[in-house]
This record gives structure tokens, C-alpha cells and sequence, in this order.
């Protein structure tokens, strides 16, 4: 009997996400290494030698989705870090100064306590830090200003741009070289070796909560769908800072269960309502979760399709450095324009998407620059409609919720003006 036995998938993800906060706390408490990780980072490395993760891209997201940015995203700015930076990493830094604050002074300083009283969970100080450039570079510098204010280890595992398809060889053996001096870096840290074995149980670990995460999102693509992008969104936590352990297997694998039985009975996530289906491309308004899914859902327009999650889709041969070099390389975010425009395309042609809606995020300018141009070009190859709306992951003062309905009402007319125009001919 297992300490979720009975629980359905939406309290597994509580469970195990207040756990995993819990356990690294307990961890820190007693003296055990504490690593805060970039949210794609190989994760393999220290959890084989036993280091526990924290990843602050996830932790400043809770922080923007329980509503406790704005003051905390200003002691950043009193500190000279400008709007411009992005806002999961003003939250960070500032979070981090708050942390030595207290652990100077003994005192709760009164931003922090207030962010303990909206329940956003502690994330303990690391003593080591790693990164990886796979996703954005403004992690190198943000993660380098973490290592040095703390004088901590700092560990970089740099990532070539993927401009060629296949990946080349010479980029795996770059990657390659990079693992190995990771792990390396690792041992050191340690002071002790590199636990092979233990790796391989890792790896496989990994690969089956990946399967289990594709298996649960696959099942967007169902016509009705029972699965909500919003929902994925949620879910997304686990499978950022759980990937290599047990708890994302669990929990992806009875919510699989649940949707394919919802699928089975005819119950779609709008329970009958909806109209049309979109793709979301970027990552989501966490203070304005609520309102960006109600004015969805009461148009009927069902987010079912979105590249975000799948950032976290990474599969390789258990026990091949190739193949796992591939993996980490191949992120939608680190490959080119070409690469862009038909992950897209595919997205909304697997979930069968009529529309779709582009989040221009202030904060993370890699995946909003490329969004004119991309938008045009899965236009062409897709035929699909698509509007657009200014916003931010974590600071609420970059998004109108006005200037939002305006754009997904305008989608939502021009979709069904399409599917009416093709029912006709039809």
C-alpha cells in the first residue's frame, strides 16, 4: 500500500508538491545538499547522488499564481533590477535576499512573512546551483548572480542552438563533454564518486514519468476533449520538479486513467460546451490564471493544444549519452524559426485546433520575439486564424484583462465564422 493509495490525480499533485517543498526543507534542516536548478536542467545528475532539487522558475510561478508578485517584484526593482529582466527572475533574487535576511537577523523580514500567509510554499537557500541554457541565456547571468551572493558552487551545462535536423553529431558530443563535466563537478561537491548504477535506475525512472506525462496530455487531443490546456498548466509542476522520481509517474498515470475514463463516458472538460478548440502558444499568466481560462471557457473555446508542456517531453535510450545529449538539445525554444513553425503546426494539427492565441510575454522574450513572424507562417502552412495579447508569467501590471477578452472574442468570431463558411460547402 502506497501513501497515495485512493487519492485522484488532483490530490496527488498537492500531495506530492507540498511534499517535495517539505522534504527539501527537512533535507536543508538536517544538513543534506540542496541544489537550485534551472527548470530544464538535467535533473539526473543530482538526484542519482542524492542532492534535492528546487527549481525557482517554479517556485516564482506559485508565487505570481497565489498573487504575492507585486511587492516582492519591487524590493527587485529597489534593488536596480529593471522590468525588463524577467519577472521569474526578479522574483528569485529578491526571494534569495529575503532568505539571507532572515538567516542574518533571525527575523521574518514582512514581504516574506506575507508571502508564508498566502501559503506559497519555503524554498530553503542552495549550496549548489546549476543551469542550463537549453531554454533562454538570461539564465546564465541570473543563476551566475545566485552562485556569487551566495558563494556557492555554480555549474553550467551550455547547450548549442540547434539550427540543423537531424542534431548533428558534433552537437551530442558537445552536450556529451558538458555531462561529463557536470558530473564531474557534481562529485566534487559530493566528495564522492559518481554513482553509475544508481544512474541508470534514474534514467529509467525519468522515462517512465515521461510516458506517463505524454500519455495524460495526449489526451487533449480527443474530440471533445476531457483535458484543459489550464489543467496542463497545473499539472506542469510535477512534472518540472518531480520528472526523476516516482511522484510524476504516479500521479500522471491515474491522471491518464481519469481522462481516458472521462473520454470513455463522453465527458469532455466543459462538460458539453465546447464550441471551439485553440492552441496557446507561451507560457501561461499565472496571476490571471483564473480570468485567461473563464473568458476562454465562456466562449466556449477549449485550450487544448500548447508547446509549453512539452518542453518537458524528454526521451532518450536509457544508458546512451547520445541519445540523452539529443534530448536536452531539442528543446522548442533552443531550435530554429523552421523547427518553430512545425512544432507549432503540429501541435494544432494533432488536437485539431480551429484558432490560436499568442501570449507576447514582457518577461521571456525568446519565445515572444519570433511570435509575428512564426504566427504568419503557421497561418500558411495551417490555415488557422490566430490573435495575440500582451502579458507577462509572473508580473500582473504587464496584462489587461480588457485588452485579453477584446483579442479571444475577436478569435472566437473569426473561428466560428470559418467552421460555419466550411459547413456550408460542405
Amino acid at each position: 500500500m502506497t501513501e497515495t493509495e485512493g487519492m485522484n490525480a488532483k490530490q496527488k499533485l498537492g500531495y506530492y508538491t507540498n511534499k517535495f517543498y517539505e522534504d527539501a526543507l527537512a533535507a536543508h534542516g538536517k544538513g543534506e545538499l540542496v541544489c537550485w536548478s534551472s527548470s530544464i536542467a538535467p535533473a539526473e545528475f543530482c538526484e542519482t547522488m542524492g542532492i534535492h532539487m528546487i527549481y525557482p522558475e517554479n517556485h516564482a510561478a506559485a508565487v505570481g499564481a497565489k498573487h504575492g508578485a507585486i511587492e516582492i517584484l519591487e524590493l527587485a526593482e529597489r534593488k536596480g533590477y529593471t522590468m525588463d529582466n524577467c519577472s521569474y527572475s526578479r522574483i528569485n533574487l529578491a526571494y534569495m535576499d529575503l532568505l539571507v535576511e532572515e538567516k542574518k537577523t533571525g527575523k521574518t523580514p514582512a514581504a516574506l512573512a506575507k508571502l508564508d500567509e498566502l501559503k506559497i510554499p519555503r524554498i530553503p537557500l542552495p549550496d549548489i546551483i546549476i543551469t542550463c541554457n537549453n531554454i533562454c541565456n538570461t539564465l546564465l547571468k541570473w543563476y551566475e548572480n545566485i552562485a556569487v551572493s551566495l558563494n556557492v558552487p555554480y555549474i553550467i551545462i551550455d547547450t548549442p542552438y540547434v539550427h540543423d535536423w537531424p542534431i548533428p553529431q558534433y552537437t551530442r558530443d558537445y552536450m556529451k563533454e558538458e555531462f561529463k563535466r557536470a558530473i564531474k563537478q557534481v562529485e566534487d561537491v559530493c566528495g564522492r564518486p559518481f554513482d553509475y548504477e544508481k544512474f541508470v535506475k534514474v534514467q529509467e525512472q525519468t522515462q517512465r514519468s515521461v510516458a506517463a506525462w505524454d500519455k495524460a496530455m495526449g489526451m487533449a487531443a480527443v474530440v471533445p476533449s476531457p483535458l484543459s490546456g489550464f489543467d496542463m498548466f497545473n499539472y506542469m509542476a510535477l512534472i518540472v520538479c518531480a520528472r526523476s522520481n516516482f511522484a510524476a509517474e504516479d500521479t500522471f498515470t491515474t491522471l491518464a486513467d481519469e481522462l481516458e475514463a472521462k473520454a470513455a463516458a463522453g465527458i469532455d472538460a466543459f462538460k458539453g460546451g465546447e464550441k471551439t478548440r485553440i492552441a496557446w502558444e507561451g507560457i501561461a499568466v499565472w496571476p490571471y490564471l483564473s480570468h485567461t481560462y473563464k473568458a476562454l471557457r465562456a466562449l466556449g473555446m477549449n485550450m487544448v493544444g500548447s508547446t509549453y508542456p512539452g518542453a518537458w517531453s524528454i526521451h532518450y535510450e536509457v544508458g546512451d549519452f547520445d541519445a540523452m545529449a539529443d534530448g536536452y538539445c531539442r528543446m522548442y525554444s533552443n531550435t530554429c524559426l523552421d523547427n518553430k513553425v512545425n512544432v507549432i503546426s503540429d501541435v494544432i494539427e494533432n488536437t485539431h485546433c480551429t484558432g490560436i492565441l499568442y501570449h507576447m510575454n514582457r518577461s521571456c522574450k525568446l519565445m515572444s520575439f519570433l511570435n509575428e513572424e512564426t504566427a504568419e507562417k503557421v497561418k500558411e502552412r495551417t490555415g488557422v486564424p490566430f490573435a495575440s495579447f500582451d502579458g507577462d508569467q509572473t508580473d500582473p501590471r504587464n496584462f489587461s484583462e480588457a485588452q485579453y477578452d477584446t483579442r479571444v472574442e475577436a478569435l472566437s468570431e473569426i473561428m466560428e465564422q470559418m467552421i460555419a463558411e466550411k459547413k456550408a460547402k460542405a
